[in-house]
């Protein structure tokens, strides 16, 4: 076993390294490789979660939920992808403990009180965020989806892409234009959040889906949507209209954060695969573990791996003790960064170390590959973490 524990954890974040890891042992390596192999979604592991409160986590305490903190999530989500299913497993479930915050943060004590029990205790799940469109990708502002208002409903127009576990959700939080582009002052108002009931707008005949086909992350499917006429109640709009943007940063810097923790556990399980296979395999009459031209890899992963993980851990940290959003927002890019990189670097390295095995399927290494690639383009670019750090951190000009 490699050494994972390289930071402090408190008394509730080692309750959590535990409870988590003890669910992940009941899946074991070739339950991720057929769910991967087959494109299925995980639903045993991912009812395993919900079972036992795990969708609730980040929910308050009044609503049914455990009211956990970022840094918990950040253990909750690394163990997740170190524990066998990678990245798939972890952004399998992100979406149902990560999209519930919108509710917690904005929207009305209806809203609240109705849905929010029913996803902590896993009867009800929000696996769904409706942002990215195919002519706007990363910059969000240029969205085209509308949403009109008319005799106390909005009937919502437009198309998304890239959006993932539509088919494993009960509500779609959506997002869309309330007022026109051209019409605001500032290109970040004017767009709004809605929770869509995802029965009704199938029964509706108003929502139609396209699946994706996809090579990373196949277990999580990913969809194209066409809204027509899409008709919800205005009791659906999340927060203030015009407002959904600011509402959709807020805590965007704490997920992101949890992402790069999900990276870091990819990373901890190719290192781990990698040096297992290095300590048994033999070539020449020897381990070749005992090749520095296997070691000095691993160990250079292993390295970056654990950096990633520190500025992981200290970020979140740094949430809870000071709030300091710009600076929050660094330490959130930054650590992304790494860990992406770190991840991939792990991957590549345990695939090396397999030689020809490390294209075969039941030695697990080409999926972490493929998974850690994936790490460097979502839920943004290694580009656009670089163009953050230079405009806010270097100052200067910004450049997009």
């Amino acid at each position: 076993m490699i050494q994972r524990d390289t930071v402090q954890l408190s008394e509730q974040q080692r309750l959590v390294r535990d409870s988590i890891r003890d669910i992940c042992s009941d899946f074991d390596a070739a339950y991720w490789r057929e769910h991967d192999e087959n494109a299925t979604y995980p639903e045993a592991f991912a009812d395993s979660l919900a079972d036992h409160g795990w969708f609730g986590a980040l929910i308050p305490e009044e609503y049914g939920g455990a009211g956990m903190s970022t840094a918990e999530a950040v253990v909750m989500m690394e163990e997740i992808a170190a524990g066998g299913g990678g990245f798939s497993a972890a952004q399998a479930v992100h979406g149902a403990i990560y999209n519930a915050v919108p509710l917690v943060k904005y929207g009305t004590e209806e809203m609240k009180s109705e849905l929010l029990p029913a996803v902590a205790e896993g009867d009800t799940s929000i696996q769904a965020f409706g942002l990215t469109e195919p002519n706007a990708g990363s910059d969000s502002t240029r969205i085209t989806t509308t949403a009109e208002k008319e005799d106390g409903e909005y009937v919502i127009n437009g198309q998304k892409i890239w959006i993932s576990r539509v088919d494993r959700s009960d509500y779609l939080v959506l997002m869309a234009r309330t007022t026109p582009r051209e019409a605001v002052d500032k290109r970040t108002k004017g767009l709004s959040m809605f929770l869509v009931d995802l029965e009704a707008a199938y029964e509706s005949d108003s929502l139609t889906l396209e699946q994706i086909e996809k090579t990373a992350g196949r277990a999580v499917h990913s969809y194209e949507l066409w809204l027509d006429d899409l008709r919800v109640d205005e009791s659906a709009l999340i927060g203030e209209e015009g407002n959904g943007f600011y509402q959709m940063l807020d805590g965007l810097n704490e997920e992101r954060l949890v992402i790069a923790a999900e990276c870091v556990g990819l990373g901890e399980l190719a290192l781990e695969a990698g040096a297992e296979y290095a300590s048994e395999r033999e070539v020449f009459g020897r381990k070749i573990g005992a090749n520095q031209a296997i070691q000095h890899p691993l160990a250079e992963a292993y390295a970056r791996v654990t950096a990633a993980k520190q500025t992981v851990y200290s970020a979140a940290d740094a949430v809870a003790r000071d709030g300091d959003a710009t600076a929050i927002g660094a330490r959130a890019n930054v650590a992304k960064y790494l860990a992406a990189d770190a991840a991939f670097d792990a991957a590549d390295a345990a695939v090396q170390t397999h030689g020809g095995f490390g294209i075969a399927r039941e030695y697990d290494v080409e999926r972490y590959l493929r998974e850690a690639r994936l790490t460097r383009l979502v839920p943004i670019t290694q580009e656009l973490v670089l163009n953050f750090v230079a405009e806010n951190e270097l100052d200067l000009p910004r450049s997009y």
